[in-house]
């Protein structure tokens, strides 16, 4: 299976600049260039803060500029969303029985969970007790199949300063229930820190985080208040197969130099 990760586009609406960068037109060379190269994809999911103030001109503007895509779409919601404003503008995109933006899909390789960690006027991410019945419900129908996690905030220390306070307030609930799945996780994929990072937690769970197509951060893991920078719009491809999972970071506007010459044998 092929998939798509799209995070942090914070749309804004139409000529609008958000730290210097246009998210408008980072977003829309990230979709062109998706289409072009990669029409066989399963799945495209954008992993949260679509919209920068989750104003609904933002929203119109993304379902314009998605209109093109071939294949099925994910959108899920990070801080600064609005969840009442994206359901009027994506009333197809699945809701649980609490109306919170999360749903499941089941693949050849195991079952694929999207959660929601949007809570209006909160930064960092909230999964509550409503929540977590659905995580119960999701993980134990899950059966004998491994799991692979979309979600907006890491729900772990990221070990980065500026989200020291803005990360997940949950105090590890999502990840000790997560670590209880018989048949395990295989990665956790996440937004919000705006830069790449991978790693292990303790439970043993895998996790990465696709680097935001709009504003990121000059990365500094200790700077409590780091600079923004811009840079190519970028996206991963992450493949689910008999392999495990692997992700690829993809910048659009990369000038080659020179062709690497074709390797054949060990």
């Amino acid at each position: 299976m092929k998939i798509i990760q799209l995070t942090d586009t914070h749309l804004m609406p139409p000529g609008t600049v958000v730290n210097g960068v246009d998210p408008e037109k980072q977003l829309r060379a990230a979709v062109a260039d998706i289409i072009a190269r990669h029409a066989d994809t399963d799945l495209l999911v954008m992993t949260g803060d679509l919209c920068n103030d989750g104003d609904p001109a933002a929203y119109a503007l993304l379902r314009d500029i998605l209109a093109p895509v071939p294949f099925p779409v994910r959108l899920m919601l990070g801080n600064h969303d609005r969840r009442p404003e994206f359901v009027a503008a994506f009333p197809e995109q699945p809701r649980d029985d609490n109306g919170y933006i999360q749903s499941f899909i089941d693949t050849d390789f195991g079952r694929v969970l999207f959660l929601d960690s949007h809570e209006p006027g909160v930064i960092g991410g909230i999964y509550g007790a409503d929540r977590m019945v659905w995580l119960d419900q999701a993980l134990n129908g899950a059966g004998a199949l491994p799991v692979t996690v979309f979600i907006h905030h890491p729900p772990f220390d990221a070990g980065i300063a500026h989200f020291l306070k803005i990360g997940m307030h949950d105090d590890g609930a999502v990840m000790r229930r997560l670590a209880t799945h018989p048949a395990g996780i295989r990665h956790i994929v996440f937004g919000h820190i705006h830069v790449p990072l991978a790693g292990t937690s303790p439970e043993g769970i895998a996790y990465s985080s696709g680097q935001a197509c709009s504003h990121r951060f000059i990365t500094d893991p200790d700077a409590r208040d780091p600079w923004w920078t811009g840079g190519n719009p970028c996206y991963r491809i992450i493949r689910l197969d008999a392999h495990g999972l692997r992700a690829y970071s993809a910048e659009v506007g990369q000038v080659p130099t020179t062709q690497a010459p074709i390797c054949e044998g060990p």
